[in-house]
């Protein structure tokens, strides 16, 4: 099989190979990290349309937050047990008041 494109063609220079996943977390640092739904503290916000729950990071996508607990703020339906994928695993939200 042949390129598309010759070598002097400038999508020639565009075009990468990606090696196959090899399942390390520093090549997915960007990936979703999930984490399960412990306790729903309540409700928050002007109207209560977000709700706030403490999450525990899971040890299959994440080893090196494995244990680790946040307080998260969550838009939509929510229950103890269900899993979230988050983009973000830094920030951590406001106690109730």
């Amino acid at each position: 099989f042949g390129s598309r494109f010759s070598a002097s063609s400038p999508q020639a220079n565009s075009l990468r190979i990606v090696p196959p996943h090899s399942g390390s977390a520093a090549m997915d640092s960007n990936a979703p990290k999930l984490a399960k739904v412990e306790k729903v503290l309540g409700r928050t916000g002007s109207r209560g349309g977000v709700i706030q729950v403490r999450v525990q990071f899971m040890y299959e996508t994440s080893p090196e937050l494995a244990g680790r607990s946040l307080i998260r703020n969550v838009k939509g339906p929510i229950r103890e047990g269900d899993i979230l994928a988050l983009l973000e695993t830094e920030r951590e939200a406001r106690h109730l008041r």
